[in-house]
Formats: C-alpha cells, sequence, structure tokens
C-alpha cells in the first residue's frame, strides 16, 4: 500500500471500534463500517485515534483491527501510535507498518512545555520510528494542553522530514493554516498536508482557507467529502454543511461526542450496538430523544439522513 506523502488530501475518516455488549471488539461491525466509509467515497481510513477508543485497547487487539481492515480495503490507513515513551510507541509503529499501514499519527504528551520541548520531541519520534515511516502531527492543544504556534509547526516540517501531514484542530484555527500556507509559500517551510479534525465543525471555512481536507469522524461522513469535494462549489457545499450543523454541533459535546457518534451509527445499521469500553460517556433518554429530533430535521433536507426506527 502506498504511503503518505505531503501531498494527500481528502477526508480520511476516523473510524469508532466497535464494540459488542459484552466489551469484545466487534469485528462484524467493523467490516460494515469499512465497507461503508468506501461507499461514500473517502480518501482513506484512521484508525486508533481519540475516538478509536484506542486508550483502551491491548496492543494485541490494536494490531489485529489494523491488519484485519488493511486485508479489507486498498484504502491509505493511519493508524494512531501515540504514547508515553518511545518504546511502546515503536513497537505498534513496526507492527501496522509491517501490515500495511500508510503512516502514522502522534500527539504531543502534555508535559511540553516550551517551543524547543515540542520541536525536540518530535525530533525523537522519527529518530525512534525511522526516517521512512510517514509521520502525521496531532495538533490538538484544547485536549493535549500543548499550544504549537504556526512557527513551531514549520519548524517541525523543517527539522523532521518524515512528518508530511499536521492534522489541525487547533480552535479558533482558520488564521493558522493562513498562516502556515503563507509561510509555505514564502519558501519557509515544506509543505504539509493540512486535514483537519474537530469533527469538521469548522470544515467549511478550513477548506477555503487552504486546508486539503479532514481527517476526523462524524456520524455522517459522507457530508464531510461533499464539503471537501465541493470547494468549487461554494454556495453548494456551505448549505450541506449548515444542514449538518446543528447534529455536527451536539455531536462535539465533550465527554458523550462519541456515544452521540456510535448512536446514530447504530441507527444507521453500521453498528450492532453503540457500546464504548469504560470510563465512558453515557446518553440519557432524554439526550437520545434530542438526537432523533435532530435526525427528523435533518431528513427534511438531507434524505441520507431518513433513518427506519
Amino acid at each position: 500500500m502506498a504511503l503518505l506523502t505531503r501531498e494527500a488530501k481528502g477526508v480520511f475518516a476516523i473510524s469508532p471500534t466497535p464494540f459488542d455488549e459484552d466489551g469484545a471488539v466487534d469485528f462484524d461491525s467493523l467490516r460494515r463500517l469499512v465497507d461503508f466509509y468506501e461507499s461514500v467515497g473517502v480518501t482513506g481510513i484512521t484508525l486508533l485515534g481519540q475516538m478509536g477508543e484506542a486508550p483502551k485497547l491491548s496492543h494485541d487487539e490494536a494490531t489485529r483491527i489494523v491488519s484485519q481492515v488493511l486485508q479489507w480495503t486498498r484504502l491509505p490507513v493511519v493508524v494512531g501510535v501515540s504514547a508515553p515513551g518511545y518504546a511502546a510507541m515503536r513497537e505498534l509503529t513496526s507492527d501496522v507498518m509491517a501490515a500495511g499501514a500508510a503512516g502514522v499519527m502522534v500527539a504531543p504528551p502534555n508535559t511540553l512545555r516550551t517551543d524547543d520541548q515540542i520541536v525536540g520531541y518530535y525530533e525523537g519520534v522519527a529518530a525512534a520510528l525511522g526516517d521512512s515511516v510517514p509521520l502525521v502531527l496531532q495538533d490538538y492543544p484544547l485536549s493535549f494542553s500543548v499550544v504549537m504556534s504556526p512557527k513551531v509547526v514549520a519548524r517541525i516540517a523543517r527539522a523532521v522530514p518524515s512528518c508530511v501531514m499536521l492534522k489541525h484542530e487547533d480552535w479558533p484555527g482558520l488564521e493558522k493554516i493562513s498562516a502556515l500556507r503563507d509561510f509555505e509559500a514564502a519558501g519557509e517551510m515544506p509543505r504539509l498536508s493540512i486535514l483537519c479534525g474537530n469533527g469538521g465543525l469548522f470544515l467549511d471555512f478550513e477548506v477555503e482557507r487552504g486546508a486539503d481536507g479532514a481527517m476526523t469522524g462524524y456520524c455522517f461522513p459522507e457530508m464531510l467529502v461533499d464539503v471537501v469535494t465541493g470547494a468549487d462549489r461554494i454556495e453548494e457545499s456551505h448549505d450541506i454543511f449548515d444542514a449538518h450543523l446543528p447534529l455536527l454541533r451536539y455531536e462535539q459535546q465533550p465527554g458523550i461526542g462519541l456515544a452521540v457518534r456510535k448512536y446514530v451509527m447504530k441507527r444507521r445499521g453500521l453498528l450492532a450496538s453503540d457500546a464504548q469500553r469504560a470510563p465512558r460517556g453515557v446518553l440519557s433518554s432524554r439526550a437520545r430523544a434530542e438526537i432523533d429530533y435532530l435526525l427528523a430535521r435533518l431528513g427534511r433536507l438531507d434524505k441520507r439522513a431518513n433513518l427506519v426506527a
């Protein structure tokens, strides 16, 4: 399978990890998800991200999930390998790259404080994983408490040739995208593929600022594809984004966002169960009713949300 490059574009759907009611990985549902992602036109799949409940998986479970997905699809697969230390990160990276992954994603530990520490950390990551492993830099200060200015991202891009992509999740972050593209145009940094997260909450304008697409989840990933591929149809792109925005916003609630996503994916027939491993967010009956209400409203504008009860 081809490796990730600085030219990557499109939508890399972050897949949730399906579990059955007893907490075992549900590989039948995972296969349905993979087939579904292919059918709606995503560019790639990201496994073991934050919304994939990666910290709740054993090493053997994680590697089996990646190996199975790589057997089922020819789409490029990016794997989250963040870990407290380089040794565990290197072990998982070695296994998933040998299985055919296109690259790995690494988030910064929350102990990093200075710009030099951040740059030095990613230099260490590249040294530990090997220069041949394409690296995705995950920039999500709201979750990891590590702030990377555009100048720091540019320093990493210069110092770490294997860093080919930025998963941009800073908030607010539109000016950051513009600043990075300005640095690139001025020859102050090599090009990075920029794929955006935050559930797609700002994707409409992120694409217009120069982002290459999205690397995130949402219970209707086909909407993300519509927005990214509709960059030359601005009004149409904003219309479909605006139609989904109430549900998108609801899914972005800290603590229950994954529960919302899994609930809708179960209603869509993709997951047999919306179970999560503990610790987990739980939807009340009222929250489920609110989601159903949002789905019904969305269905008036997007027939893909007309779900069978």
